[in-house]
């Protein structure tokens, strides 16, 4: 006896491409069992977004002046720009030379005028001062923190404006973000600890 062949029988679509997905129908909403699939829908229990997608914001004209002066400078325009923000930053530590200048000299730290306290960043001018002229015992008892981070903060600056300006490849610094989380943990608590009335904590005073 010979099996006469009947209609083929539909076998289910498994791991089908994105191009090979049925189409959605006119209303949207696509086949059966795909929620979403069409436009201005989204998946279940999601919003439906807006037809033809969400607006893109246009740059207002300050940022576009920005990006286009970017865009038309040099590649070491950037890096230089930076390192004389720096320069400008350690020429203002020499001229003004705060381990003898008054405490309510200008600029002054407005928290600790007021209230007698140290900010998280106090000493830090004065630590760099004594950096510059290699006391590095009296920076530390500064801002021993500065101190410590600042031989890692040099090398992500040159890594980064040698990259920028000439190309350089230097070796990464992987700083995870739970190194720097501990490190701004024990900013807060050094911040803290060096306000307490109490030795050895009145040494952290400055």
């Amino acid at each position: 006896m010979t099996s006469v062949p009947g209609p083929p029988v539909d076998q289910p679509q498994r791991g089908l491409p994105d191009d090979a997905a049925p189409a959605a129908d006119a209303a949207g909403t696509g086949p059966a069992g795909w929620p979403g699939s069409g436009a201005g829908t989204g998946p279940h229990g999601w919003p439906p977004s807006p037809a033809g997608g969400y607006p893109v914001a246009e740059p207002d004209r300050i940022t576009r002046f920005v990006v286009g002066l970017y865009d038309r400078s040099p590649r070491w325009a950037v890096p230089l720009a930076a390192v004389g923000c720096v320069a400008a930053g350690m020429g203002y530590a020499l001229v003004s030379d705060p381990t003898h200048a008054d405490p309510d000299a200008p600029p002054t730290c407005l928290l600790k005028l007021t209230t007698g306290l140290d900010c998280p960043g106090c000493g830090g001018t004065r630590a760099l001062w004594y950096v510059l002229h290699a006391d590095l015992p009296a920076a530390a008892r500064h801002h021993f923190l500065f101190v410590f981070a600042l031989p890692f903060l040099a090398y992500l600056f040159v890594s980064w404006a040698g990259n920028q300006a000439f190309g350089w490849r230097l070796p990464e610094l992987r700083i995870s973000s739970k190194v720097i989380g501990g490190f701004l943990a024990a900013w807060l608590a050094f911040s803290v600890l060096r306000n307490l009335p109490w030795a050895p904590f009145t040494s952290l005073y400055v």
